[in-house]
């Protein structure tokens, strides 16, 4: 190897460093470790799950993942725990609200000063982008890793046990993530937060594709319906999947290039009563073009809750349609 290309590989290697470290020295007071906490019969506070979250603003709301915060609880009681700060401060928080679909949910301590995260807008990442994860897998505070966007778009059914749930237009990343890390930060070389870690698919720890629900516009009008107390309502399909390329012949007679190719369906669902499999493509939504999994997020409004309707699908090279019965997103 030249003179001149080792300097110029070690000048690209300190550049990649100085980005992931700046990353991680900014957003650091910004994340905190959760523990969330059950009472038991003799009145001890036990912990019955664990993650991370992002601090939202100076006033004590934190974002996490949905999935951190969920659990089988027999109470009707707002699911409590700790939040732990880099800086030593332990916090006592409340679960404000969640939605299942966008895999978020929004706490409030009561403790002011905290130091807010600067959020980014995941609608400007492209693949290849660096990005820096941050969170506390299997309780080490302040974790990082870092990796770039694998892909854009994707919507998956993950299960864990006899459960399923859909996480709709996440961002794939190479970046390690580990039990712990789901909702954590992902950020860019800036700083800003575009997306909350949420889920690793694949056959073990620290291995398989790391997903990231993305900091956008619909996800932040969630976030700020959440944390106004409000419950966020809408229909869904019951699929997981993302953009495909359609055929010229396709194409030409629809006017648009792209649709969803489904991947997987949720049993019960309201795409598996209408009968639609792996493989199908869809391309509309009762007459709006879907081209991304972003689209039928943005179509998949409460209104359509309990309505029937017509998706536009290519199966077999063909344009068909299927009748389907929008139901309301389980909570």
């Amino acid at each position: 190897m030249s003179a001149p290309t080792a300097e110029s590989d070690a000048a690209a290697l300190d550049a990649y460093s100085s980005a992931v470290v700046t990353v991680a020295e900014t957003l650091a007071p910004s994340v905190a470790n959760l523990r969330l906490l059950s009472g038991t019969r003799d009145g001890r506070q036990v912990a019955t799950g664990a993650g991370s979250a992002i601090v939202l603003s100076h006033d004590g709301f934190l974002l996490t993942s949905a999935h951190v915060v969920a659990g089988r609880r027999r109470s009707s009681a707002p699911r409590r725990g700790v939040a732990s700060f880099t800086d030593g401060r332990e916090l006592a928080f409340t679960v404000v609200g969640a939605d299942p679909i966008t895999d978020l949910a929004v706490l409030r301590t009561e403790a002011g000063g905290l130091s807010p995260a600067q959020l980014g807008d995941a609608a400007q990442l492209r693949v290849g982008q660096l990005v820096v994860a941050i969170g506390n897998p299997f309780g080490f505070a302040g974790s990082v890793s870092a990796g770039v966007v694998s892909a854009l778009g994707r919507s998956l059914v993950t299960s864990s046990g006899p459960s399923s749930r859909l996480v709709d237009n996440v961002i794939q990343t190479d970046a390690a993530l580990h039990p712990g890390s789901s909702g954590g930060a992902l950020a860019v070389s800036d700083g800003r937060v575009v997306g909350i870690s949420t889920a690793v698919i694949g056959p073990g720890i620290g291995q398989g594709l790391g997903m990231a629900v993305p900091v956008n516009a619909t996800t932040l009008a969630v976030v700020g319906a959440l944390a106004s107390g409000h419950r966020v309502r809408r229909a869904y399909l019951g699929v997981g999947g993302g953009a495909r390329p359609l055929s010229p012949a396709i194409v030409r007679r629809l006017g648009w290039s792209r649709g969803v190719e489904v991947l997987s369906v949720m049993d019960r669902s309201p795409a598996h009563l209408a009968g639609l499999h792996p493989g199908d493509v869809i391309v509309s939504l009762d007459g709006a073009p879907v081209q991304d999994v972003g689209d039928l997020q943005r179509l998949l409004t409460e209104e359509r809750i309990g309505r029937a309707g017509t998706l536009g699908i290519v199966r077999d090279a063909d344009l068909v349609e299927r009748a389907v019965t929008y139901d309301e997103l389980p909570q």
